[in-house]
């Protein structure tokens, strides 16, 4: 099985500029999109139902906005775009479908560059969507969780670790949030079969930062104890145009 994660920083803006490509190119039997910054009748017929493809949709109520989508080839046993909690499910950033073989979590986890309102948040989404987690890994079938987690969790993980160290998405609070996740039993997949720096998977491209690769690594895809023995590949692709993210892949047994 093949799944791939993409922000696509605006699903329309990817569609003219590659997004089916990446479906016919990869061809992966999930795709999880974030940051589509649609609203429900926005969403085109194309859009849902590309090429033999079904889709599960989460909007946020602002317009422009968060919002993502899970397209998987086989019907998932559920669809969930709500989790029971008025943090997680405030903003469009979460569809979870439960596959045969695993949950699947997408995720376009808060950015927290406000202010110390939106740090707040942030670091309470995470608190409360581990907890969500756990109580499903706890009731005996396997997690996966993808998308833009908005950290990078080490200096490995972006281009300038020493001038970062205060900023959001490198504060020591937000990382100990990623290390709290990997205690709980969850790999980082990519660190599993790549150990140096250099590969990142965000870029600013205002300072045109993707030609000379000063990037993050912010984009994940987390697997469960349970699930390690299955993974056989996770790749970064950042030749992959279209937003200032680049997809991430897991292949699994």
């Amino acid at each position: 099985m093949k799944l791939v994660s993409w922000n696509v920083n605006g699903l329309r803006a990817a569609w003219k500029k590659g997004f089916l490509g990446l479906l016919r190119t990869e061809r992966p039997d999930v795709l999880c999109a974030q940051e589509t910054k649609l609203q429900e009748e926005q969403v085109t017929d194309d859009m849902r139902a590309p090429e033999g493809y079904r889709s599960s949709w989460c909007f946020a109520e602002r317009r422009g906005y968060s919002g993502v989508v899970t397209y998987t080839r086989a019907e998932p046993l559920t669809v969930a775009t709500k989790c029971g909690s008025a943090c997680l499910d405030a903003e469009g950033r979460v569809v979870h479908t439960e596959l045969d073989p695993f949950h699947l979590f997408n995720v376009y986890f808060p950015n927290s560059g406000m202010g110390p309102e939106r740090l707040a948040y942030k670091l309470a989404f995470y608190a409360e969507f581990l907890e969500h987690v756990e109580h499903l890994r706890r009731q005996g079938k396997g997690v996966v969780i993808c998308g833009d987690v908005n950290t990078a969790h080490t200096a490995l993980d972006l281009a300038r670790p020493r001038e970062n160290e205060r900023n959001p998405g490198f504060m020591p609070v937000e990382r100990a949030w990623v290390s709290r996740l990997i205690a709980r039993g969850y790999h980082d997949t990519f660190r599993l079969f790549t150990a140096d720096a250099g590969h990142y998977t965000w870029w600013d491209l205002k300072t045109g930062a993707r030609a000379r690769n000063i990037g993050w690594r912010i984009d994940y895809f987390f697997v469960c104890d349970e699930l390690r023995a299955r993974v056989r590949a996770a790749r970064i692709l950042p030749s992959v145009q279209g937003s200032d993210h680049c997809p991430v892949t897991l292949e699994l047994d």
